[in-house]
């Protein structure tokens, strides 16, 4: 396997190798011994029961499935090789875990935001259980709701005082929070935007070949096209499935790094 990866630096490298072979014992151990191991290491909500300190660099070495590691390690490897021989390894691996820790951060945080919001809005309802009350929670907090939930508030709407739906209305938010809270975050993504934005900071007029459309952009811009986009998801989809404030937490974090060793050090480069 080693003479494969002739060319490629160590640490990318090795990146690759253990990402790659996480993944595998995640397979192996939930189809043989019924062991999740994405629950185990996952990045879990710091107020969550299953949250361990631990979580906050193992999360970054865990992903949900084929797709989520190709696409992550295929950019790990097209940027990252290059980063890595241009900085040298040292340097390479400390910003790979800056940024990689500066998207957990930051998607902690906004996510914490999300959860008080998401706690104060069940606590409104809990002390006075209404159908109104019932319905903004679910509009604000829970993304893409099944039209059941809409038709068991029309029905409680007709009987407001209704012990039975009042007693199931408490269920459904007390499992939303609990479901919202247990959610683990999983992925090399934020170290990998990071990467991407090294990239484009220090070859900014290098031109990159598009998949979707098959165009050629330059490096620079392709980078601030996608940090824009993120964004926009991120602010219009909260409650997402995709972590889009980590991926922006480690182009951020990616970015004063970057400027601080410019400033602090004669030959960046």
């Amino acid at each position: 396997m080693l003479g494969r990866f002739g060319g490629i630096p160590l640490v990318v490298k090795n990146l690759l190798i253990i990402n790659i072979l996480m993944l595998f014992a995640t397979f192996v151990l939930s189809g043989t011994f019924d062991i999740q191991l994405t629950r185990i290491l996952g990045l879990y909500y710091f107020e969550s029961e299953l949250f361990r300190p631990y979580q906050i660099i193992t999360h970054m070495f865990m992903h949900g499935g084929l797709a989520h590691l190709f696409f992550n390690m295929f950019a790990l490897w097209m940027f990252g090789r290059v980063l890595e021989s241009v900085w040298g390894s040292q340097r390479f691996l400390i910003y790979y875990f800056v940024t990689g820790l500066g998207a957990a951060a930051l998607h902690t945080f906004v996510n914490h935001l999300e959860m008080s919001s998401m706690i104060n809005a069940a606590n409104a309802f809990m002390n006075n259980p209404t159908p109104d009350l019932f319905r903004e929670f679910i509009n604000n907090h829970i993304p893409s709701p099944r039209r059941e939930v809409y038709d068991f508030i029309m029905y409680w709407s007709d009987e407001p005082g209704n012990q039975a739906y009042i007693t199931q209305a408490v269920t459904m938010v007390e499992n939303s929070l609990r479901h919202r809270m247990n959610i683990p975050t999983v992925g090399a993504s934020g170290a990998v935007f990071g990467v991407l934005l090294a990239f484009g900071m220090l070859f900014p007029n290098t031109r990159l070949m598009l998949l979707f459309p098959p165009i050629p952009i330059k490096a620079k811009y392709f980078v601030i096209a996608y940090g824009c986009i993120e964004l926009y998801l991120g602010l219009t989809r909260p409650g997402s499935n995709i972590a889009h404030f980590a991926h922006l937490g480690g182009m951020l974090f990616g970015f004063l790094l970057i400027k601080y060793w410019q400033k602090n050090t004669r030959n960046f480069l």
